[in-house]
Parts: C-alpha cells; structure tokens; sequence
C-alpha cells in the first residue's frame, strides 16, 4: 500500500494552523529568522501535540522583511551556524513541553539555493548532524540537499508541492513567475496523484519527468491552504493512500 507524509509549514503568522493540522501528518515550525519566536513556537509545538502531528523545524536564512524568501550568499560556516541555532531553538521548546523533534525543513530562498547548491547543502547536512543524527531532512526531490544530507548519512524524505509548478529540470518555478503557483483546488489534487501515483510530474512545458514523493507539502500561507489540505488528504485516501508522519 502506498503511504505518504503531507506536511505544512506554520507558526508563521498565518492564523490557520490548528485547522491545518487536522489534516496533515507533519508540520515545519518557523524558528524565528523569517517568522515566529519563541512564544509562537511553543504555542505550535504545543498544538501538534494535541494534534498528534510530528513536528520540524524550519530554519531559513535571517529575512524577516523578506519572509525569508530574498536570496542570500553567505559563508558556508554562517550558514551552519545560522541553522543550528534555529533548530536549538526549537529543540530545546520541544524538550520543555514533552515533545520530540523528528525532521528539519529549511525555508524559501535556503531551501531553494540548497537544492543546487553543494557547499549550502553540505553546511545544512552537517548542522542537522551534529545536532541530532537522526532528524530527517525534508528536501527538494531529486536536489543537491538530497544528496547532501545522503552522504553525511542522514535520513532524508524528498519532498513535492501541492501548490507549485515545476520546470523541466526538476525545480520549482521561481516565485517572480506568473505562474508559479497553483490556486485551482482540482489542478493541485491532480498532481499530487499523478506524483505520488505515477511518480511522475507535468512541467509548465508540458512534459513528463520522473519524482520521487515521500512528503507532500502545502504552503502554510497559500490562500486556499486549509481547502487544499483538505481536498489532497481525501482524494489521497480515496486512493488508496495512507497519510502517515516520516517518523513512522
């Protein structure tokens, strides 16, 4: 039987994230550097508990204005400084309320200049690492991150979008594009089944390339989040496909 994680990004400010967590299996909580603090984090940390939802942590670069999506080009040495305070962080929230800290998503403009980037993904590998070797690491299917966190023997999940358009070579279409993103409810449930079905994903020119889905993600802040959430996680079911947390 197929099985898949569906993950959202929260404690960003968003105001829908105990509705959220009805229907996924993960969530990604913000750490500070691109939104949320540390009030806001045990608030989170404390409802997916309730929730029975395995908790990350998603660290970005420090872009608060920008909401961490303004591309940086940083030491590697920052770099992994830089996530490893941010997963501390919520770490220690996690010890605090009797919660534990199962994988680590990084955010916007680090997620996606890691995801070609050898010596960002390497330092980001190596911060999860000495932290806690046994995090997985959620990242672009078939990137750089991957690969990263693969060699250093970490665990990973390569992750899909509910709610964006892909490129022909595997990568998200950036954000500047007009068509980016996806807000059509019916157009997301299709690719989340043909990519976690067929392993397969329709590029924005219209070809088929192959992907690996082992969590699914829904952005948190989209519009339609909470009705996305809903419609994948049911049609998913309906086919067949169990939601389950990577953690097990």
């Amino acid at each position: 039987m197929l099985s898949v994680d569906l993950n959202c990004d929260m404690g960003e400010g968003c105001g829908n994230d105990a509705e959220l967590m009805d229907f996924v299996s993960s969530v990604n909580v913000a750490c500070g550097f691109h939104a949320g603090d540390a009030a806001t984090m045990r608030r989170t940390v404390e409802t997916a508990i309730k929730k029975g939802v395995a908790i990350g942590a998603h660290p970005s670069f420090p872009d608060r204005a920008g909401f961490g999506r303004t591309a940086m080009k940083l030491p590697a040495h920052e770099v992994y400084e830089i996530v490893g305070e941010q997963i501390a962080a919520l770490r220690q929230i996690c010890v605090a309320v009797g919660a534990k800290l199962c994988h680590v998503k990084p955010h916007g403009a680090l997620y996606n200049q890691a995801a070609r980037d050898e010596e960002l993904a390497n330092a980001i590998s190596k911060a999860v690492r000495d932290i806690d070797k046994d995090l997985i690491i959620f990242g672009l299917a078939g990137s750089t991150l991957i690969n990263a966190a693969k060699k250093q023997g970490m665990l990973t999940a390569c992750e899909v979008f509910a709610d964006r358009t892909y490129q022909p070579d595997g990568s998200l279409t950036p954000r500047s594009e007009p068509n980016a993103l996806i807000h059509d409810t019916n157009t997301a449930v299709a690719q989340v089944l043909q990519m976690v079905k067929n392993k397969t994903v329709t590029t924005t020119d219209g070809r088929s390339i192959p992907i690996s889905a082992d969590t699914i993600c829904i952005h948190g802040d989209g519009d339609n989040a909470l009705e996305f959430a809903k419609a994948v996680r049911h049609k998913l079911i309906e086919n067949g496909v169990t939601i389950n947390a990577r953690n097990g």
